[in-house]
């Protein structure tokens, strides 16, 4: 496993990061019942193995699975708090500051912590004032008391694109932490040809940038199948990964597992840094 700095929060972290989203959502990517024995044996396996080989960084929610995830997280990790990055989330629109000490306390319970590392504003677009809810309402000064009492130790948001509320949550220098949705299929976020957009922004202003859905929630995949059913699908996602671990921006990307031998496939992209792309030159119109 290959490492990077999570911006100014200093911490080192892998560079592929565990998402749980598929361990609390029922049938999501797949057939999955995240009360059963076995999501929680699999569960389970898949985070030893991943510490195993040194992911170090796991990201969830309470949306995922009314705390579902949360609860199968906690549970596997708590023998090995210490070796972990663990981050989640306070729910979309929730964001009161009676409801986030709320969301945050929950939380703790359910991953059986004292402390998460990083805490992020569960957004999408920031379009309908959800950025003034968190910067001049009181959302951003509840996050900002939960981090002086020791509960959350780094403060981060979420987003699903560029708009303006991001980029105001952005120049803030409120944050620690931006979790952008950025692949293969949606490059919004990263202008490679004019050096721009919200990753870059939220790069210069010291914050740490993790990715959701760098694999494209199997869309490219389904839809490479489907235009050539020759290729494999395992090597569509082999490529989708190693795509966004070729941009220096990005410090994680966070990838679904829920078997221990998908942990040993990303790895081993990670530690391939020979076949990293040279972005610059593939995203180049001139000719030279």
């Amino acid at each position: 496993m290959q490492y990077r700095v999570l911006g100014k929060t200093g911490l080192r972290v892998s560079e592929i990061g565990v998402g749980g989203a598929q361990f609390g959502i029922r049938d999501y990517m797949g057939y999955w019942d995240p009360w059963s024995q076995e999501a929680q044996r699999l569960t389970h396996d898949t985070l030893e193995r991943a510490l195993e080989l040194g992911y170090n960084y796991v990201d969830t929610a309470p949306g995922y699975g009314e705390g579902r995830s949360e609860e199968l997280i906690g549970e596997a990790l708590k023998p090995h708090r210490h070796r972990v990055v663990l981050a989640t989330k306070i729910s979309g629109g929730q964001w009161s500051p009676e409801a986030i000490r709320q969301s945050v306390e929950a939380s703790l319970r359910r991953l059986q912590t004292d402390v998460i590392d990083v805490i992020q504003f569960h957004g999408g677009w920031y379009n309908r004032g959800e950025d003034r809810q968190i910067l001049d309402e009181g959302g951003l000064d509840a996050l900002r008391e939960l981090r002086e009492e020791g509960k959350v130790r780094f403060l981060g948001f979420t987003t699903e694109g560029p708009s303006g509320g991001v980029e105001r949550l952005i120049a803030s220098d409120a944050f620690d932490v931006m979790q952008a949705r950025y692949n293969f299929m949606y490059q919004h976020p990263s202008d490679f040809e004019n050096n721009q957009g919200i990753i870059r922004e939220a790069d210069a202003q010291g914050m740490g940038v993790v990715l959701m859905r760098p694999l494209t929630s199997g869309v490219f995949q389904r839809l490479i199948t489907q235009a050539f059913p020759q290729i494999d699908p395992l090597a569509a996602g082999r490529f989708l990964l190693n795509y966004v671990l070729s941009d220096p921006f990005i410090d994680v990307a966070l990838v679904g597992m829920r078997d221990p031998s998908l942990v040993d496939v990303n790895n081993a992209i990670s530690d391939d840094v020979a076949a990293r792309l040279d972005l610059d030159q593939v995203h180049y119109r001139f000719a030279s």
